[in-house]
């Protein structure tokens, strides 16, 4: 699935690939910010550490069946 976390005052997004499912994420990011942790830490597929100020975060879109990928007219 893929993550992207915009950052307050960035102006690119932060995009990664990870496994898990869209209600682990949120309960992941909801137990961060409630524990008051600077910095929210994920591992994409490929083992990558990525840590996204709590603070700083403006939101967080989770595309869990990849229709943001589509190519074409299709859509």
């Amino acid at each position: 699935m893929e993550l992207r976390i915009g950052v307050v005052h960035t102006a690119k997004e932060m995009k990664l690939e990870i496994d898990g499912t869209a209600d682990e994420i949120v309960k992941l990011f909801d137990a961060a910010l409630q524990a008051g942790a600077p910095i929210v830490w994920l591992t994409d597929v490929k083992g990558r550490r990525l840590g996204a100020p709590a603070d700083k975060i403006a939101y967080v879109e989770i595309d869990g069946d990849g229709a943001a990928n589509r190519v074409g007219f299709g859509r």
